[in-house]
């Protein structure tokens, strides 16, 4: 990944990391004084949705850094922390399902301030916004990373519209002269708990998966094999090792060239070849190549005509 790709990628993702959290502080203070809970529950969605971001964030970051950098490790670190956030989500999103519940239960006896209207409409509107900016970026740079997490953000205007007709509801009980709109409200507040235990599960199980290496499998490494083996340079691929690292790949590979060539032209094959696999396959996010010289016995044309020398001394 280049470093203007990395920081249009960043860029995007703090964005709706920063216009998460700011919904959530929105939501849950107007939700507290309207006494929404459905309004309190979209909080917590927002903050999950922050999370999420947070997560391929750290994934992002973690395959920048190499082997070789003694940040490394901190990516992992930091994923540790994004599992503990997780953790956090689901417990909260558990005790609000439970909050909601016991709401229906013991009954609803008034709905929601006309505030907890304000809130969600304007949260609607600033997830919409979000999700326009993440997803068009995303397009532009066939990311589906950034795509995916545009996404999110249309699941969560989803929720905000759950919520939005629970507010409507309790609200026109009040109007109609109907105690049993205001059920309206907790049960919005219930179902996108629901979605918020959802989401902090699969952010327990992601976290997971970026703290731990994945070996690509065999067509994926064949596939990365046939764009090495077609550069200009390269006699042979003795190896290539592609590991996972979050939602980007890590390529270790070596490869022979001619012997006789000078360290500058083995450097320029290496430099093609880097080039070649993170511009073909964008989930290259950083490639490590070794070269060493082709077995020696092989008949080069210098073994063969000293007056050749002249000529270019990289095969094909």
């Amino acid at each position: 990944m280049t470093e203007e790709r990395f920081q249009k990628t960043e860029f995007a993702y703090w964005i709706g990391i920063i216009g998460n959290i700011f919904l959530a502080a929105l939501k849950g203070v107007f939700g507290y004084i309207s006494g929404s809970k459905a309004l309190i529950a979209d909080a917590l969605h927002s903050v999950s949705t922050a999370g999420h971001s947070c997560a391929m964030l750290m994934g992002l970051r973690a395959a920048k850094q190499s082997d070789g950098n003694p940040h490394y490790k901190q990516g992992k670190a930091e994923s540790i922390a994004a599992i503990i956030v997780s953790v956090l989500l689901l417990v909260i999103g558990i005790e609000i399902c439970f909050s909601s519940v016991k709401t229906i239960y013991y009954g609803v006896d008034s709905p929601p301030k006309a505030t907890a209207l304000i809130a969600i409409v304007l949260s609607i509107i600033i997830k919409e916004t979000m999700f326009q900016y993440k997803y068009r970026l995303g397009k532009k740079m066939s990311n589906q990373d950034l795509i995916e997490s545009a996404r999110k953000h249309r699941l969560g205007m989803y929720s905000s519209f759950v919520v939005l007709i629970g507010i409507l509801g309790a609200l026109s009980g009040n109007y109609l002269g109907n105690n049993y709109l205001y059920y309206l409200d907790p049960i919005a507040g219930l179902l996108v708990a629901l979605l918020v235990v959802r989401m902090g599960y699969r952010l327990v199980m992601e976290s997971i998966h970026h703290t731990l290496e994945h070996t690509l499998h065999d067509e994926d490494v064949a596939e990365l094999m046939r764009t090495v083996q077609v550069i200009k340079g390269v006699i042979a691929v003795e190896h290539l090792r592609a590991r996972e690292q979050g939602h980007y790949v890590i390529v270790d590979i070596k490869i022979s060239v001619n012997p006789r060539i000078s360290v500058l032209e083995g450097h320029d094959i290496a430099k093609t070849v880097k080039q070649a696999l993170m511009k073909r396959h964008i989930h290259v996010a950083e490639v490590y190549i070794h070269v060493n010289p082709y077995d020696a016995g092989y008949p080069y044309k210098n073994n063969i005509d000293l007056e050749q020398d002249q000529f270019s001394s990289m095969l094909h």
